[in-house]
């Protein structure tokens, strides 16, 4: 089959939907959306795609928008970009041994009460399983950061988070964390449940197309920013649930998974947070995403 693509006919097209010609506009946006419309067409003319094929997807994309923040961890770009920092982090930081990252989730609420050194969760007052989660957070050398602060959050027995659940206490199983002088902060809560995606949704619909699931393993998500330091976005997947290494959205990763030590009823886990000092101040502050605000 002729490569239409690469014809000079498209590669000009090319040029001009991503105003190459043009002296305005930046630059970098160009060669990106460039790539990114070629890539499209590749795709378009390797799997023949009908013009029937092409508008039935971009009808899904339209209706599917308000779960865009669900459908990109699903499809594993989320975690992809966690491999890339990896890689990135890897090749510029060989000797910092920091706490593995992961998808940070679309469900983030900046803004939660801040408590000293323990935070106490499951303000809905619902009936679970006890569950204490502590450790220290410090930097790769084990020295206490100064002026560190954590975010904690998780769904609740539902599967479903405050902010965006309006049956929720506002903040329920949110908490904004300053850690004791030697590090240390605590979490009382109650042990939390998997979820799947809305049924009969968009990333539903977009799974079940290729035999996946839209299923979610039990986990409490964690975020550590201090003055200096790289933030650290990460979460403590519980070692129980059925699908801890079956996360439809590539959550778990080796080194998430702590143990869990039970007395009565009562669960246990042990979580330390180590990061490393920032190489400047951009890259000291949180990745610009959207991200809700109360």
């Amino acid at each position: 089959m002729t490569e239409l693509v690469k014809s000079d006919a498209v590669q000009a097209l090319l040029d001009k939907v991503a105003g190459m010609p043009e002296p305005g506009g930046d630059d970098r946006f160009k060669a990106i959306l460039r790539d990114m419309t070629e890539a499209m067409m590749i795709v378009i003319e390797r799997h023949d795609v009908s013009d029937g094929e092409l508008w039935t997807f971009v009808d899904y994309l339209q209706k599917a928008a308000p779960e865009f923040g669900l459908i990109v961890p699903g499809i594993g770009i989320e975690h992809f970009m966690d491999l890339k920092a990896d890689r990135d982090e890897a090749e510029q930081h060989a000797d910092a041994q920091t706490t593995p990252r992961t998808i940070e989730g679309p469900l983030f609420v900046e803004g939660a009460p801040q408590s000293d050194y323990v935070a106490k969760l499951n303000a809905a007052g619902e009936s679970g399983e006890p569950l204490t989660i502590e450790g220290t957070i410090r930097d790769v050398d084990g020295a206490a950061i100064d002026g560190a602060v954590l975010d904690v959050w998780h769904a609740d027995l539902s599967g479903l988070y405050s902010h965006f659940d309006s049956s929720q206490p506002a903040f329920n199983n949110r908490a904004k964390i300053i850690p004791s002088a030697d590090g240390g902060y605590k979490i009382e809560t109650i042990m939390p449940v998997g979820y799947s995606v809305p049924p009969g949704g968009s990333t539903e619909q977009l799974l079940g197309a290729v035999g996946r699931h839209g299923d979610r393993p039990a986990h409490v998500h964690l975020l550590v920013r201090a003055p200096g330091y790289a933030p650290l976005t990460t979460q403590i997947n519980i070692a129980d649930d059925p699908k801890v290494h079956d996360d439809f959205a590539f959550g778990t990763r080796d080194g998430l998974v702590p143990s869990i030590d039970r007395l009565g009823n009562h669960a246990h886990i042990t979580f330390d947070l180590i990061l490393r000092k920032a190489e400047d101040d951009a890259e000291s502050s949180l990745s610009v995403r959207p991200r809700a605000a109360a």
